[in-house]
């Protein structure tokens, strides 16, 4: 991580996550009547609670649409959920407008050639090392955990530490 990384990371307002193989592994399930089924890793979602209890904002902008994932954002109190959106960069832009935030005071991690148009637009934007390598090449970030298996938690903590908030997130652990 460069000195560039952390300033990056120190200005971030709003997280933004993709799902299939950041907040899971990008491994799909399905059940014998076709409902697919996917697996969160509970130190991601702890990570994202420590974002919002830390005044950073958290959204999801995810190209499926899966009933299980609108029920993991629910979970994780995050009210910015996109689902089916094969156009992130609109969703991106329509969020930064409602919300009222500058792209520079964004992060966005993803993995794939889909979540291009949302990185290099970012402020702050993270990969996992399982990536498309093209999505690697243009990233300031890549996470030392793979996507579902504590990535999104090691970027959420990156930040909170960038922004000197990680140790006042900690405290109730702690007391």
């Amino acid at each position: 991580m460069s000195a560039s990384d952390i300033s990056r990371a120190a200005q971030i307002k709003l997280m933004i996550f993709d799902v299939d193989g950041i907040l899971t592994d990008g491994s799909l399930h399905f059940g014998p009547d076709g409902e697919m089924m996917k697996t969160f890793n509970v130190l991601d979602g702890q990570g994202i609670k420590l974002l919002q209890q830390s005044g950073i904002a958290t959204a999801i902008i995810s190209a499926r649409k899966s009933p299980i994932v609108s029920k993991r954002a629910a979970d994780l109190d995050i009210a910015h959920l996109r689902q089916g959106i094969h156009d992130k960069k609109a969703a991106f832009l329509e969020l930064l407008a409602e919300l009222h935030i500058a792209p520079a005071e964004c992060g966005f991690i993803g993995d794939d050639v889909i979540d291009l148009p949302v990185l290099s637009r970012v402020g702050f934007a993270a990969s996992v090392p399982n990536a498309h390598p093209e999505v690697k090449a243009r990233v300031h970030y890549v996470t030392q955990a793979s996507g579902g298996r504590g990535a999104a938690r090691e970027v959420c903590d990156f930040i909170l530490k960038a922004q000197g908030k990680y140790e006042q997130a900690l405290a109730p652990f702690l007391a």
